[in-house]
Formats: structure tokens, C-alpha cells, sequence
């Protein structure tokens, strides 16, 4: 009994201290301290150029559309060196700590719009994981040695998609969570995160055909005092799996009609999640649906369905929650703002007219829009819409913005940038 409570004494201190330190401005994963895209930052700059209020510029040998996560003084990222594929270590006054290759067997896309460093690494603080288009998932300690390497294409059958693999792994205690949707796979991973060992494999069932078949969305989880669960979005579906097993709990369709089928409608935005609603995008102009995260079973078109927009989804932006209020930023540069109790479309109000691959994020009462020349809106949240700044560094980002410690970084093709008022 003893060691039992001693255990869980344990276990609850380091919740607390991940908790701590995740509040102290760390942006450890895609989307930040709790992967929604919202900082708790109360400086974050607003203006910038490329020589304005930037702290520093580090030049980058390769390009990617990974978003980097900072941990303290540490910043990491992946990037493409022509065929050779690395994870860095940056500290947050700009310089390069350490660099390691992960794998070889670059692919690049669409004449360099996207390439095989497209999923964003993870860390909780004393590890950083790095997942590759080419199915490399590595770990290591911070001072750059590899605790462990495998490679799930390996592993699980080789990759077959349009593009690239691009799932970033979800890192929650002592597991990652990983989604292989392609035409060879559709398979849900928990793996042991400090030996890669497999803990439990699902195989997620679909109809979907062609393109639908493959996804380039990141698994995320939702978790209230009721609930925990995995959310699955692609092939048509979104499901929600046990963290136990990965079994299915529940699962939502006619995100692709069947009456009016688009072979070529793959997902690339990934759901959002607050206490309460769980906001599905699809792809092309289609539906984006507000579900009750206490639902079971097949909702499609069912009461657990809380609201459904018929079209504006996001294609690539992941949406975005804050104060009750939903925000789609659309390919194009659109801004949609809906009410997240009702679905109420607010407005849809015309930002920066250029192509938008990165996700919005939220900080101090503003969201910032990123496009892909460079140029970064930034807007004031609420429901009345208001332009408040518009900042270019002119050059292509695909990578999503990173706010910490009240320093904006930003991931370009060619350098990573701090942004911040010069001490």
C-alpha cells in the first residue's frame, strides 16, 4: 500500500511539475501548451518587419513546414538538407546548439511547396521526439544523444500517399500517439515513449477511395473530468479511440457526402478541441461540424452533431477556440468567425488575399494569420471584426507561429526568426 502511494505521489508531482513549467511559456507542441493554438502570453509583439523589433535571424541550410517547439532555452526544429533529413537544437538567443540526422530520402512536392519535414517534433522538457515523412521517429535527451530510432514505414508498411507523410506525433505522459492514414495503412499507434515499443495497434475502418484515402492531419486528444479520449480525423471520418486500447468510441461521417463523392477531398486540417465541443474541419469549401464530445456510437447527423457550418472549412488552417468564439481562417485569406454554442457564422471578412498553409494562434486578446509570401495579419478576437496589423518578413512560411516567453519565433524557408522588442 505504501509503495502504491508512493507511486502515485510521484506520478502526481510530475503532473504538476509538467503543469508548471507548461505555464511558464514553454510551447512544446504544434500547437502549443495545450495543443489548441491559444497562449497564455500577455507581450506578444503585434508589429515586426524584417528588420523591426527582430531579436535575431538564424539562416537555415534547408526548408520545411515543421513548426518548432521551445522548451525553456531550447528551441528544436527538423528541416530538409538537400536528401538528408535533421532534427536542431537552438537556443533562444539564436544559436545552434547541436544538429543530428534522422534519416535520408527527402521528397519534395509541388516544386518545393512542402517536403518530407513536414510533422512538427515534441518534447516534454527532458526528451524532444522527431517523427519524418520517410517514417524516422526518433528520440533524444537534450544535449543530443539518441535514446531510441526506428522507422514506422518499416514497421507498419511503406507510405503510400499523394504527398507527404505529415502526422504530427501527440505526446501525452508516457506515450505517443501516432496516425498512419494512407492507401497502404489506416492504423491508430500508442507507443511507449522511451523505447518506441508498441503498446497497442487499431486498425481504423473507412470506405473511403483515391485521394480520400490518405490523410495529412495530427491526432489530438480531448480530456474534461469525465472523459479522455484520441481524436482520428481523415478517410472521410472522424473517430475518437480509448487511450486504453484504441478502441472506437465514436465516429462522424458525411464529412465527404456520398451522394455527391470527391475522389480527391483528403483532410489536412486537424480538429480543435475546448471543454464542451470538439470542431471538425473537412477540406474544400465542405462542412466543419460541432460535436458533443460525450457522444458514442455512429453520429453521423445525429443530436450529438451541436451545430454544422455547410461550407467555409479551412482546407489546410487547423481552426482555432477562444472565449466562445470558433475562428477559420480559410486557404484564401478569409477570416470565419462563428459562435461555438451555436455554430452562428459571426462574420467572414477578407485578410491578406495569398495562399494560408499554417494554423492561426491566439494570444492577449489577438489572432495571427499566416500566409505563405510571409505576411502575417494580425487581427483583434471578438466577434466584430478588426484588422490591427499587418507584417511581412518576405519570405515563404509554411510553419505555424510560436509564442514564448513573449518572443514570436517564425519558421521561414530560409531562417527561424525571434521577434520581440530589442533589450
Amino acid at each position: 500500500m505504501q509503495h502504491i502511494l508512493k507511486n502515485t505521489l510521484i506520478f502526481l508531482l510530475g503532473v504538476f511539475t509538467l503543469i508548471g513549467s507548461l505555464s511558464a511559456g514553454n510551447w512544446h507542441q504544434w500547437r502549443g501548451p495545450n495543443n489548441d493554438g491559444v497562449s497564455q502570453e500577455t507581450d506578444a509583439p503585434i508589429h515586426w518587419s524584417r528588420t523591426e523589433n527582430v531579436r535575431w535571424r538564424l539562416p537555415l541550410l534547408g526548408a520545411a513546414a515543421s513548426t518548432p517547439v521551445v522548451w525553456e532555452d531550447k528551441i528544436f526544429l527538423t528541416s530538409a538538407e538537400g536528401d538528408a533529413l535533421v532534427l536542431m537544437c537552438i537556443s533562444t538567443e539564436g544559436e545552434e546548439l547541436w544538429k543530428r540526422t534522422l534519416g535520408h530520402g527527402n521528397r519534395v512536392i509541388r516544386g518545393g511547396e512542402g517536403n518530407s519535414a513536414a510533422p512538427s517534433p515534441v518534447t516534454d522538457g527532458e526528451h524532444v521526439w522527431a517523427f519524418l515523412g520517410t517514417g524516422d521517429l526518433a528520440c533524444y535527451d537534450f544535449d543530443g544523444n539518441q535514446v531510441w530510432h526506428t522507422n514506422l514505414a518499416d514497421r507498419y508498411g511503406r507510405f503510400n500517399l499523394y504527398f507527404v507523410m505529415s502526422a504530427t506525433p501527440l505526446l501525452d505522459r508516457d506515450r505517443l500517439y501516432v496516425q498512419l492514414i494512407h492507401s497502404n495503412a489506416w492504423l491508430v499507434l500508442a507507443l511507449d515513449k522511451m523505447t518506441g515499443k508498441e503498446i497497442w495497434k487499431h486498425n481504423r475502418k473507412s470506405d473511403a477511395t483515391e485521394e480520400c484515402e490518405h490523410a495529412y492531419t495530427s491526432p489530438i486528444l480531448y480530456r474534461d473530468s469525465e472523459s479522455e479520449y484520441l481524436v482520428v480525423h481523415g478517410a472521410d471520418y472522424v473517430t475518437a479511440h480509448s487511450l486504453e486500447d484504441g478502441s472506437e468510441i465514436w465516429r462522424c461521417g458525411d464529412l465527404n457526402p456520398k451522394d455527391r463523392y470527391n475522389d480527391t477531398l483528403r483532410f489536412v486540417a486537424s480538429p480543435v478541441a475546448m471543454e464542451g465541443l470538439i470542431v471538425v474541419p473537412s477540406a474544400k469549401n465542405g462542412p466543419v461540424v460541432g460535436i458533443d464530445p460525450a457522444a458514442q456510437g455512429d453520429i453521423t447527423n445525429t443530436k450529438w452533431q451541436r451545430w454544422k457550418l455547410r461550407q467555409g472549412t479551412p482546407d489546410v488552417p487547423s481552426p482555432l477556440i477562444h472565449d466562445g468564439l470558433v475562428y477559420l481562417c480559410r486557404e484564401n485569406g478569409d477570416l470565419i468567425c462563428l459562435d461555438a454554442e451555436t455554430g452562428e457564422q459571426l462574420y467572414r471578412e477578407r485578410t491578406h488575399r495569398h495562399r494560408h498553409r499554417a494554423s492561426p494562434i491566439y494570444a492577449n486578446g489577438f489572432v495571427y494569420l499566416t500566409s505563405r509570401d510571409g505576411v502575417i495579419t494580425v487581427v483583434k478576437a471578438g466577434r466584430d471584426f478588426e484588422v490591427v496589423a499587418s507584417n511581412s518578413i518576405g519570405e515563404i512560411i509554411a510553419a505555424s507561429p510560436v509564442l514564448s516567453n513573449g518572443r514570436l519565433y517564425l519558421r521561414s524557408y530560409k531562417a527561424l526568426y525571434a521577434i520581440g522588442r530589442k533589450e
